[in-house]
């Protein structure tokens, strides 16, 4: 989710990319009165009448969802669309896949769903997640990647004894006050010939949360280089998307990868990279298997199981064995490793381990990704593709971004009219190209003509409102 950058949109006094972001091209209308009048009803008990900030798209825009199934979601008027959201990511079989709702089922009805005690299943799953990643010794479940990340961030300083911690611009970590500072790219211009301003997401943030948090630059290697000459020492962790997730599926290149655990390792820091989004998605083994580089901490979420709320962080033993008494690092949580997400969790992971599933996603997202491109050339419009096929972004310009400022050139504004016009005609998406479009198992049914007949009439429309 781009929740960097629709923050301004939730917070009073700040300019909403959202809620401007329709003007670009034609806004998604309601051809019925049932999405207005739930959004009317809604907010007399909700603030904006949602139910967290990111499901607010406008007054007219906001969705209202009936029911979903596959790959497509039905919203209360009745209309279907195709969906590439996927709810920010966790779909990578499908809404409703029969094989996981059976496992949480049948765990629900024969075990339970919380008894605030250990379970056979918590060691079960473990040893699927280390069957299928090798960079993983020891495990310990959350219930979101929020609070995955606050685990192994508070681990990666238990075991330095280090407190600074260092960001790549454009990367995403959660909603923690100390992750909620972002470099204002989208305020920022090449030509001042400085580096962006270090903002909070919103009101609410306080000032002192900025104090040991740094960023650098994704494959800088100068910005890196320097950053640890000054401050090696004091620095307890790296944080980073290697592909990133909240910025068009920007990558770090293997150089830079590669010299960044280098970098990490000689000054004693923790590399944690944060899988919420390309775990088990990319390639069974997350990004990590696609670089062929093994974090010291792992954070992992949302394709883990396939839309239900679990998710994990783990790592070296050596630095695992911190928490508890070992040395001392407090993690826990009531509904921690409940049935319920862990039943999710060892069901998706055996169709991902023991079938073809990430095979076909892969297969299908090429697929789409090349009638994209057919559209783009018939219209002359320059692109490029960034990231797998499983969680490709897409960017209007000569080439590929290498990290968020590069981002700022490409022709944003035509993709968010592109994208409105999308959704118009039964695609849905996030209107913005930091957003990548999301692949499951499930999109295997999608008719490529209709895609591609679609995809053409709308470029064509955001075009003309150019």
């Amino acid at each position: 989710m781009n929740h960097r950058y629709y923050w301004q949109s939730l917070c009073g006094g700040f300019t909403s990319n959202r809620l401007i972001i329709h003007f670009h091209g034609e806004p998604m209308t309601n051809s019925a009165d049932a999405q207005a009048r739930r959004m009317a009803e809604a907010h007399r008990h909700m603030p904006q009448g949602v139910a967290e900030n990111y499901r607010y798209w406008g007054e007219e825009q906001t969705v209202f969802v009936d029911h979903v199934s596959g790959c497509r979601i039905t919203d209360c008027d009745g209309r279907e669309f195709v969906d590439f959201r996927l709810g920010y990511g966790p779909i990578i079989l499908g809404y409703r896949d029969s094989r996981v709702d059976a496992a949480v089922i049948e765990a629900i009805t024969a075990l339970g769903t919380i008894s605030g005690f250990s379970t056979p299943m918590d060691i079960e799953v473990v040893k699927r997640i280390k069957a299928l990643c090798p960079n993983i010794d020891k495990v310990r479940f959350a219930n979101s990647g929020t609070e995955a990340v606050m685990g192994a961030l508070r681990t990666a300083r238990g075991f330095t004894g280090r407190d600074r911690v260092v960001i790549v611009e454009g990367g995403f970590h959660g909603l923690t006050d100390e992750m909620m500072w972002k470099s204002d790219v989208e305020g920022w211009s090449a030509e001042k010939g400085t580096d962006p301003d270090i903002i909070p997401f919103g009101a609410g943030i306080p000032a002192s949360t900025r104090e040991l948090v740094d960023f650098i630059p994704l494959n800088d290697f100068e910005s890196l280089t320097s950053l640890f000459e000054a401050k090696g020492s004091q620095i307890a962790a790296v944080l980073l998307e290697p592909i990133m997730g909240n910025c068009g599926s920007i990558a770090a290149t293997p150089e830079w990868l590669k010299h960044l655990r280098q970098t990490t390792t000689q000054h004693g820091t923790m590399l944690i990279i944060d899988e919420v989004k390309t775990g088990f998605r990319v390639a069974p083994g997350g990004a990590q298997e696609l670089y062929g580089i093994h974090a010291d901490l792992t954070t992992y979420a949302k394709a883990l199981g396939n839309g239900y709320p679990v998710a994990c962080f783990g790592g070296r033993a050596e630095v695992m064995d911190v928490i508890g008494a070992g040395g001392g690092v407090v993690h826990g949580g009531t509904y921690t490793a409940n049935l319920v997400a862990l039943s999710a969790a060892n069901a998706t992971l055996d169709v991902l381990a023991n079938t073809g599933a990430l095979k076909t996603v892969n297969r299908v997202g090429a697929q789409i990704r090349d009638v994209l491109g057919r559209v783009f050339t018939a219209a002359d419009v320059e692109h490029c593709f960034a990231g797998p096929a499983s969680m490709f972004g897409i960017h209007f310009g000569s080439s590929v971004p290498t990290n968020y400022r590069d981002w700022k050139v490409t022709n944003s504004d035509l993709y968010t009219a592109f994208a409105w016009q999308l959704i118009e005609h039964g695609v849905m998406l996030e209107p913005d190209s930091r957003e990548p479009w999301f692949i499951c198992e499930a999109h295997q049914q999608v008719d490529l003509g209709w895609l591609e007949d679609v995809a053409t009439q709308s470029m064509r429309k955001a075009q003309g409102a150019q």
